[in-house]
């Protein structure tokens, strides 16, 4: 019988049930010869993330990029019935530590000793709040029964040990992750806003890897993030850009990790669609922070109704009322700032982060906001405001198969709100890692209208100013972010340098 489960005496004919053991705790002294893995968002975020944390003092690494074999090495391992991030994330952390055990000689117990996880959990309708024991029962299958997995957003697992804690949540934890989230959101956001247009092709990544270097190097020495942006936007600037090409913008929305993944989990669904000739509106991790202050506002808004008239007033509950609400404020308005700080810094102009009120309110009617799970009624409010704002000629919603969340909203709610609103093309997509050659072929076919709306609207732009399509002296201004009037950026970028505040329609 394995440690993980119940020591009690089993009668025969009597089953064994899973029960949660004990775990040894991640203690201060073992901090120096204890290697802290992590991983699970881009690229550019985890290897940020590792240089925050070697700043803080952790012998940091950030997984590589989860793929294909850590997929099947999740199903070897893993519960049937997981969803696809379950399958990816675990068994890429099982296939990295039988790398270390089988091409690096590391014994099983060592790998036990010396190594914890970190990784994000939460309770829901959802499996993930039942990611962590997944874990455990694939290490253990896997050979690394007692592996230590140490889970964000739980208490019980950070409080481990008092006062002897080898994971110290404080302000210089929380706020130096803060910074590396915004920063890494910045520099993805020009990554995907300069690509599709550059002159030169792999110009963008090899200076975004610069970028990277410039950042990371801030952060483990702990200096200025917004220094090292500073430093980055000259080396942005300098890549030759064509805004002149009208490409359909697509926005990717969904569950949290398939839309954020770059790898095999979405099927490199971002880099798919720029080799389609498209441009991606990726989502900001910083989205998911407001989100979630937004959460404990609401909750909090809700709460404070059902108790009106119910219970006696006394200043001590009315204190708790609006020292709370300034702190949900401040966490806010912390986010906002530093993520407009940073997105100036890096000269990434005209970018607006969604009003989550905004969003509430239009999608209430389609999708009740008191309901959680995946990204609540944020799937709903993103696909209205794209039709309203003119932000994508075709919104994506990305899911892996049997998401009970996501496939509740994309498959169901979606329905009626896409039949509703038309200026926008709607499609829902489900990633299960062995079905690429489908999801491309849905994909090609919604971009294909979705190409001839960017084109329409940048042939009415280029008539509206009397202009040729076939014109060499066509403004060109790569310095300059288009002017947002419409969805196409080749358009917007006429409406920028041909002075489009004269010629805008009314209203």
């Amino acid at each position: 019988m394995s440690d993980n489960q119940s020591a009690v005496a089993v009668m025969p004919g009597q089953i064994a049930h899973w029960y949660e053991a004990p775990r040894k705790p991640f203690t201060y002294a073992e901090r120096a010869k204890t290697v802290f893995l992590f991983g699970g968002l881009t690229q550019m975020h985890d290897q940020l993330i590792e240089s925050v944390f070697q700043h803080l003092g952790y012998r940091a690494r950030a997984l590589p990029q989860a793929d294909n074999a850590a997929y099947q090495t999740g199903k070897e391992y893993g519960n049937r019935g997981q969803c696809n991030p379950t399958y990816f994330t675990v068994g890429n952390l099982v296939k990295y530590l039988i790398e270390l055990r089988d091409r690096e000689g590391l014994s099983s117990e060592q790998i036990v000793s010396d190594y914890v996880f970190f990784t994000a959990g939460a309770c829901g309708p959802c499996r993930f709040g039942m990611y962590v024991t997944e874990y455990r029962k694939a290490l253990r299958d896997a050979g690394f029964d007692g592996f230590r997995i140490l889970q964000f957003q739980n208490a019980v697992d950070f409080a481990q040990g008092g006062g002897d804690d080898g994971l110290i949540l404080n302000r210089r934890f929380f706020f130096g992750l803060i910074k590396t989230v915004v920063a890494g959101d910045v520099l993805n956001l020009l990554g995907y806003r300069l690509r599709p247009y550059e002159r030169q092709a792999g110009q963008t990544d090899a200076v975004l890897g610069q970028c990277r270097q410039v950042v990371g190097q801030a952060l483990l020495n702990g200096q200025s993030v917004t220094r090292a942006l500073r430093q980055c936007r000259p080396l942005l600037a300098a890549i030759e850009v064509n805004y002149l090409q009208p490409k359909p913008k697509v926005a990717i929305i969904g569950e949290f990790w398939a839309m954020t993944t770059e790898g095999d989990g979405n099927y490199r669904l971002q880099r798919f669609l720029e080799q389609e000739g498209a441009e991606c509106d990726i989502q900001p991790i910083t989205n998911w922070g407001l989100y979630t202050v937004w959460v404990a506002r609401h909750n909090l808004d809700q709460q404070i109704a059902g108790q009106r008239g119910r219970q006696p007033f006394t200043w001590r509950g009315l204190w708790a009322t609006v020292r709370t609400r300034v702190l949900l404020r401040i966490a806010d308005m912390a986010l906002k700032t530093t993520f407009y700080r940073f997105a100036r810094a890096a000269g990434l102009v005209r970018y607006q982060l969604p009003d989550m009120n905004h969003l509430a309110s239009i999608s209430h009617a389609h999708y009740r906001n008191e309901l959680r799970g995946g990204e609540g009624h944020m799937e709903v409010g993103k696909l209205i405001e794209a039709n309203e704002k003119h932000k994508a000629h075709l919104v994506l919603s990305v899911k892996p198969f049997g998401c009970m969340p996501s496939s509740a909203v994309s498959d169901g709610v979606q329905s009626a709100v896409s039949a509703r609103f038309t200026q926008v093309e709607f499609l829902p997509i489900e990633t299960s890692g062995d079905s690429a050659v489908n999801v491309y072929s849905r994909i090609q076919m919604a971009l294909h209208k979705a190409r001839q709306r960017a084109e329409s609207e940048y042939r009415a732009t280029l008539d509206r100013f009397g202009l040729a399509s076939d014109r060499e002296d066509l403004p060109h201004a790569s310095r300059q972010y288009p002017a947002k009037t419409v969805a196409c950026t080749a358009a917007n970028h006429l409406y920028s340098v041909m002075g489009w505040r004269r010629v805008l329609p009314k209203g």
